[in-house]
């Protein structure tokens, strides 16, 4: 992996999809994520329709960030853990056992939004992230994820099957 190149720009082609960090979904946020020493970190702007009320972010896209930055981050830590770079094989990926969310106080939406990440622990298949969100400097919001390791099934089953339509 390139110094430039994001977390997320390493996952295979078959699970690139998701809508939060996949670079293969048009219509999703596409987070890049990189190591910022120890901790994790991720710029996002948002967009107006992002609106909960007038001047502030809706609080699931704060969810979505958090979640997809933190099993972007859960990826990295695992390749790290092993000495391995984000683009050998086998691939690590994770999914979402559990997020907590804070929302500590209305996050603007005019500007660009930092989300920053640390591993708390690696226990066997899982990864616990916190990380949190800042918007001008400003910790807006705090959360917790427990990332799962994906199973090689989902890799398997994310595969086209051969005849099958495509989007």
């Amino acid at each position: 992996m390139s110094e430039k190149s994001a977390f997320q720009d390493n996952y295979p082609e078959n699970v690139a999809h998701c809508y939060g960090c996949g670079r293969l979904n048009g219509h999703g946020h596409q987070i890049k994520t990189h190591w910022d020493g120890e901790e994790s970190v991720t710029r996002y702007r948002p967009e107006p329709f992002h609106t909960a009320v007038p001047g502030y972010v809706y609080g699931g896209l704060i969810a979505s960030l958090i979640d997809c930055h933190s099993t972007g981050t859960a990826a990295a830590a695992m390749y790290r853990a092993e000495g391995r770079e984000m683009d050998t094989q086998p691939a690590f990926r994770f999914v979402t056992g559990s997020l907590h969310v804070d929302y500590l106080k209305p996050t603007p939406i005019a500007g660009p939004l930092e989300i920053r990440g640390r591993v708390k622990a690696i226990q066997g298949r899982k990864v616990i992230v916190e990380s949190w969100v800042l918007a001008e400097g400003v910790v807006t919001a705090r959360g917790e994820v427990t990332a799962v390791q994906m199973p090689e099934s989902f890799f398997a089953a994310a595969l086209p099957k051969p005849g099958a339509p495509t989007a």
